[in-house]
């Protein structure tokens, strides 16, 4: 039996689904609240997309490998008055991202804005002053857009209207695209500002402009790496979770959010265990937690067909790879930008169409931190954006041939000799998110950041059809990336009820 679900004890059960970013910051919060927290794992670790595979003295992270704004961080340990840096050493890295365009051209982006200058004037001296209307733009953005909006709760239409006027005034009906197109006029400057969608699974061209907050979100707190990688957060926060109490069960894969009418009641497990509970927190794919999970709840608002209405992810090919030599001249975070950058998003967002041709991330966390690979070593993951499962594709037979192409794609640009040198690797599809990370379509980061799938219109933290059902995590507001799934947990904790309130 499960001690968190023994019904002698007199504090309220939080049962909590995932042991994510998102889910594991939900269940600090709960427990600073008076909760008694049960973390319930289907992975034999805890990270969920951050989980961390080792193998042939490698470590690899699976999943995020960007962290901005880490003062959230330093809130979830201050509930315990802890601090963060006691527990986890955080690396700032510069440049954040080295852009290589298909032209040859290469672009940094650094947190200095007087290099920036320069480094925009490189590609056309004239939209320097647009690229300082735009960080003002941005500042503004991260004001109303982060520090406010994305950590208060949206659940019910007027608490959307309230901010409709302001989203309005600062264009929030644009693409990221088509706002900074405003600014600077050279192609390729356009691009190295609008990418950033990408990697919360969303399409520059389509993702509501709300995200050009990045910008100045990055150059205000910077862009860090966790050392020893970004699954020594997650193993901070398991550390942190389990002194105050809290229980983390691995191998527990939720079958169903148990209900009595329209009421959550607890979950059952895979094998049969039912776990009651006052509250049951989803970390889990929201559309998998409406359409699986809930199967036979009664559901107005997130039934199967609305589930299925709604737009989604591109799902991603991620290969990770270790190398028996080091290519130092590869920077922490590389993006390696196709000739047909614009016409191969639509083919994965819109065509769902597997191209010939890719833009690809390269990861090389041993630029900062070599103890993630053997002497001599280094480790990488690339990751390439690939319609989810809407596509068709047979990844069964087409993952060994991808890999393959990737391999001869970065052997004939940034990696020469790589196939020669390839000492470990490991891959996943969009066969992988659908049936290891249980993600709808394989979609990797849930549903699609448009701006009619944004803030109310995005499945609420509060669940609309089940009493005593939240959401936290990717698929919930405010969305994908670490800032939005930590701040899901900030907006789950205005939502849940006292523990005096509870009973």
């Amino acid at each position: 039996m499960l001690k968190s679900s023994d019904p002698q004890s007199q504090q309220p059960h939080a049962v909590v689904i995932g042991s994510g970013f998102g889910g594991l910051s939900g269940a600090l919060r709960l427990l600073a609240k008076g909760y008694r927290v049960t973390v319930l794992e289907a992975l034999d670790a805890p990270g969920g997309r951050a989980y961390v595979f080792r193998q042939d003295g490698f470590t690899f992270d699976a999943g995020p490998t960007v962290i901005t704004a880490p003062f959230l961080f330093d809130e979830l340990w201050e509930l315990f008055d802890r601090r963060f840096s006691d527990d986890v050493d955080m690396c700032a890295i510069s440049p954040f991202y080295r852009l290589r365009f298909a032209d040859g051209s290469i672009f940094e982006m650094t947190g200095d804005r007087e290099q920036m200058r320069d480094e925009v004037a490189k590609f056309r001296p004239s939209d320097v002053a647009g690229f300082d209307k735009f960080m003002a733009k941005s500042e503004e953005l991260v004001r109303v857009g982060f520090l406010d909006l994305s950590q208060q709760p949206f659940s019910t239409l007027a608490d959307m209207a309230k901010v409709l006027p302001t989203m309005v005034r600062l264009g929030s009906y644009r693409s990221v695209y088509q706002d900074v197109a405003r600014y600077f006029k050279d192609e390729r400057l356009r691009i190295a500002f609008s990418f950033s969608p990408l990697l919360v699974g969303g399409n520059p061209f389509s993702t509501t402009a709300i995200y050009n907050l990045v910008g100045f979100l990055q150059e205000k707190w910077g862009v860090h790496f966790a050392m020893g990688g970004t699954g020594s957060i997650i193993n901070a926060m398991v550390k942190l979770f389990k002194q105050q109490n809290g229980q983390i069960v691995f191998n527990a894969k939720v079958e169903e959010i148990t209900t009595d009418g329209s009421r959550a009641t607890g979950v059952r497990l895979a094998d049969g265990r039912q776990i009651t509970a006052d509250i049951v927190v989803s970390n889990a794919d929201a559309a998998v937690t409406y359409t699986k999970l809930l199967k036979n709840a009664p559901r107005k608002r997130w039934r199967d067909r609305n589930v299925e209405k709604c737009r989604y992810s591109m799902s991603l090919f991620v290969w990770y790879f270790g190398t028996n030599k080091q290519y130092p001249d590869i920077a922490h975070h590389e993006i390696l930008l196709g000739e047909r950058y614009r016409e191969l998003l639509t083919d994965i967002f819109d065509h769902k169409h597997l191209a010939d041709d890719f833009s690809l991330y390269l990861h090389r966390p041993t630029a900062t931190d070599s103890s993630l690979a053997p002497d001599g070593c280094d480790a990488f993951y690339v990751l390439s954006p690939v319609p989810h499962l809407e596509s068709g594709t047979d990844w069964d037979v087409e993952a060994p041939k991808y890999r393959d192409k990737l391999a001869r794609a970065l052997e004939a640009t940034v990696l020469p000799g790589l196939t020669d040198h390839i000492a470990s690797e490991h891959w996943m599809s969009p066969n992988d998110f659908r049936d290891r990370l249980n993600s709808y379509k394989g979609a990797a980061f849930g549903m699609e950041p448009q701006l009619m799938q944004s803030a109310w219109f995005r499945p609420h933290n509060k669940s609309e059809d089940i009493e005593n059902l939240y959401l936290v995590g990717a698929g919930t507001h405010p969305g994908a990336g670490l800032p939005g799934v930590i701040s899901s947990a900030k907006v789950l904790e205005k939502l849940v009820p006292n523990v005096a309130t509870t009973r």
